[in-house]
This record gives C-alpha cells, structure tokens and sequence, in this order.
C-alpha cells in the first residue's frame, strides 16, 4: 500500500505541475486517494486478462474482459509498479487523467487504471487492430479513396476536440489509431505523451520522427528533457503525415534513419504528392508547411475533407446514374440475321397487343 501511496503523490505532483489535470495550482483537489482511487480505478477482481495483442518497448497490450465486456489492457512494463521508473509512472499518471478527461466518438474510450499490482490502463477493445497494421495488411495496394477520407475526418475531427480543450496529442502516427473490426471507423489512443498546451516553453523531441514537426527537434543534438517553443500546430504536421499514408500506403522517409528524417524535416523536404488525388495535394501542403502559423485549424480541416468527400460521392452517384441509363437503352444488334428476327417479334407484338422481347437480344 506504501507503494501505492508514493506512486499516487509522485504522479499526482508531478502531472499538477504540468497542467493536465484542467486545475490550477492552489485549487481544492482533495487527496491523492480520492482523486484517483474513487474515480479511476477498477476493480480488479471482475479483471481478467487473456491473449496478447501487441508489445510495445515500454508496455504489452492484452484483450481481455472486465465485468464480462471485452476490453484492452495495456500493462506498463516492468510488470510490477514497484520497479517502474519515477519517469514512466508520471508518464503513466498523466495517461490515465487525460484519458478519463476526454469523450468524443472518434477516441478510445477510458474504463479504468490498476496501481497494483502493476500499473494497467483498461479501454474499449478496438477489434480492427491499429491503422499500421491494416495498412501493412493491404499494401502495396491502398485503401478505397472514400474510406481514407473517411478516416481521416474521424482523425480531424479527434484533434478538433482536443485543441478545443487546449489538449496536444503529439504523438500522433498509425500505430496510435484503432480501428472497428468492420475497418469503418477509427479512434485515436495513447495519451502518453498528450498535454495541454502551455503559453510557454515545452518538452522538446516529444514524439516519434516520421511524424514529428520540425519545430519539435533541430539539426543539432538536444539535451534531454531540453525544451522550445511550440503549439497545438505539431498535432496538424502529424496529421498531414497520416493522411499521406491514407493516401499512399508508403512509410514516410522510408529507409531513413531518425536522423536523416530530421534533417529532412527541417530542411523542408516533404514525401512525395505524385500519387495523390489533385484536389487533396492543396490540403496536405497547408497542413505540413514549414511555419506553424501557415497550417490551418482542425475545423477548417474538417470542412475541407466533407467537401472533399462530399464531391467524390457527388461524383459516383452522377456515374452510377449515367451506368444504369446506359444499360437501359435497348442494344442495337448489327447482324442482319438479329435485326430481322427482332423486327419481326416487334410487329407481331403490335398485331396482337402485346409486349414482346427479343429473345434472342436477351442471350446476347
């Protein structure tokens, strides 16, 4: 219990002095104990854990049921609280408080943390696995237009109601999006990294490279724990990342390692648009420009891709009606043998009042 309690002050200091609580410092919270063990924690009893899903360097994902709904369990490794590091339990601490602050449709839902005897955060089960590997499954064939626009909104639409509530995910990549089984649907997952933003400086190199905003490293080596100024815009470079893999199935800066990526990065370099649909070129580019200022809000983003999407199915529809008229026109046969035996059923149908159909355009 000694080591629940320490694990409680140290989190619970530590997230306050960051802000993600939503509270400000001298604010009545009442005690670690009431703050987290009422609210956030499960019973561990109606807990059981089954199969593994994924591992991580610093967490293992198991399916799971708790009071007999399937759920996802992510274990912070090393297995037991007591061995994990100050670093990873305030990492932990600041997961599970965003986690329980955030709803929207578009995001994982929280059901509940353990401290003991290792420290688990326990969501909603996302049966559709995460959008890394759905993309691995397919490629190097990609996914239908429509369902990658489609996604992306839900994505967008994700951030729009973070940044709303002054939250940045930084952290945003494939491999933190869980998709339905049905593939129709995705919600974004993992806060550990997720704060809300300050008016000053922030921790630095807060992310993972592929993804990241130049903003976020330089050229040159930073300190550890080193901080610079940015702001919610990091989430919008991230996002413009994922939707090139929507569009593309390819690995952004493929075959590079995390250093050249940066120097890419920062030099402005950008995969290429080549393959991608025209009318979506002018919103990637905005969303991975090189000054933060020049990338657009998720809510411009979102009314973006509506109307994207709304053109495309615009689009099909006028070619789906142009389809069907044209295969009910009457197909006008050349052969004279065709044409003969059709014209005469026709004036026979006339003679006796009936509709007639040519029999032998019906085979044809």
């Amino acid at each position: 219990m000694a080591d629940q309690q320490d694990f409680i002050g140290i989190s619970l200091s530590a997230c306050l002095g960051e802000n993600v609580f939503g509270f400000r410092n001298g604010d009545v919270l009442g005690s670690p104990e009431e703050v987290l063990n009422k609210k956030l924690l499960i019973d561990l009893t109606k807990l059981s854990i089954g199969s593994m899903i994924s591992e991580g360097p610093y967490s293992v994902v198991y399916e799971g049921l708790y009071n007999s709904i399937p759920v996802a369990i992510k274990v912070i490794q090393p297995d037991r609280s007591s061995n994990v590091s100050p670093e990873r339990k305030v990492k932990f601490g600041r997961e599970v408080v965003m986690l329980s602050r955030v709803k929207h449709d578009n995001i994982v839902k929280f059901i509940g943390a353990t401290l003991e005897p290792a420290l688990m955060v326990v969501t909603e089960l996302m049966k559709g696995g995460t959008l890394q590997k759905y993309l691995w499954s397919i490629r190097p064939n990609c996914p239908d237009l429509k369902l990658s626009l489609s996604l992306a909104l839900g994505i967008s639409q994700a951030m729009e109601y973070l940044h709303a509530n002054g939250i940045i995910h930084r952290d945003l990549k494939p491999s933190n999006l869980l998709l339905t089984e049905d593939k129709k649907m995705i919600k974004l997952a993992d806060f550990g990294l997720a704060r809300e933003e300050a008016a000053d400086e922030m921790t630095a190199e807060a992310g993972t490279y592929r993804w990241m905003a130049p903003e976020l490293f330089s050229v040159d080596p930073l300190k550890s724990g080193m901080k610079k100024p940015y702001d919610h815009k990091v989430d919008v470079y991230s996002f413009a990342m994922v939707l090139w893999e929507l569009l593309t199935n390819s690995t952004p800066f493929k075959g590079r390692s995390n250093v050249m990526v940066a120097y890419a990065a920062a030099a402005n370099l950008r995969p290429s648009t080549e393959s991608i649909p025209k009318d979506i070129i002018p919103l990637i580019n905005s969303c991975w420009a090189e000054e933060p200022a020049e990338r657009p809000e998720f809510k411009q983003i979102n009314t973006c891709i509506t109307n994207i999407l709304s053109s495309l199915c615009s689009v099909q529809k006028t070619l789906s009606n142009h389809f069907e008229t044209e295969n009910l026109k009457p197909k006008v046969s050349e052969d004279p043998l065709v044409v003969a035996v059709d014209n005469y059923l026709l004036e026979n149908s006339k003679k006796n009042g009936k509709k007639s159909c040519s029999f032998l355009r019906c085979f044809q």
